[in-house]
């Protein structure tokens, strides 16, 4: 059966369904151990693959037709797991690289950009996949595939395309030996000019990549001499 036949809310969990919930599970399974911080030598890599992975799903998601959920109003999935623990987990370990600049909407003329960290991004994306997966669990597919489905459209999608642009920029930076620009105050506290008393952020970017980025987040320079 074609993705874009599973819209009925009767039908029994396919082929699709068990894909989808898989590949959500899998990569909140593996970037929650990436927060742990047992292998900081290759979270970086490690994390530009599951986004890539996830967004894989996310794509199969956005391509398919409407799901029409069986409720009208959703079912209560209970408490809410906290992810304050993990987005803290995340920060320190991707300091001082975690706050980047992204256009919220490239459709928008003028756009400015906004700063983001990576660690909000992976905090709030995992949010979203485990309140639909708690449907999922509980035997509400077609309420767990509209959940991802429109909060794909809505917010984690949107989310994770930027955070992935963000880590792989960061990984093309070292292997290139491109130096990151240094990046004057920026924080999510302050508009994108650096406005405000907010501690400055990596001033000198390109030695604190070369010293205390490219070994510790396993990146090393592939650029030719």
């Amino acid at each position: 059966m074609s993705d874009a036949t599973l819209h009925n809310a009767t039908q029994a969990p396919d082929d699709f369904a068990v894909s989808i919930s898989d590949s959500i599970e899998s990569f909140i399974v593996a970037v929650t151990e990436v927060a742990k911080g047992d292998e900081p030598d290759s979270a970086v890599p490690f994390l530009l693959l599951e986004v890539s992975q996830l967004l894989l799903a996310g794509g199969r998601l956005g391509a398919h037709e409407d799901i029409v959920p069986d409720e009208r109003y959703e079912p209560d999935t209970g408490p809410e797991p906290d992810v304050d623990e993990l987005r803290e987990r995340f920060a320190a370990l991707l300091d001082p690289v975690d706050v980047y600049s992204e256009v919220f909407d490239p459709y928008v003329p003028r756009s400015e950009p906004v700063a983001c960290r990576i660690s909000d991004d992976l905090a709030n994306i995992i949010a979203d996949l485990r309140h639909g997966l708690a449907h999922y669990r509980a035997g509400r597919v077609v309420e767990a595939l509209w959940w991802w489905q429109f909060s794909y459209l809505s917010n984690w999608g949107p989310t994770a395309s930027a955070a992935l642009r963000a880590l792989q920029s960061l990984v093309a930076h070292v292997r290139l030996d491109q130096p990151l620009a240094a990046l004057d105050g920026l924080d999510t506290d302050t508009g994108i000019d650096g406005d405000g008393d907010e501690e400055r952020l990596a001033e000198e970017a390109g030695r604190v990549m070369a010293a205390e980025i490219a070994g510790p987040l396993g990146l090393r320079s592939s650029a030719r001499k």
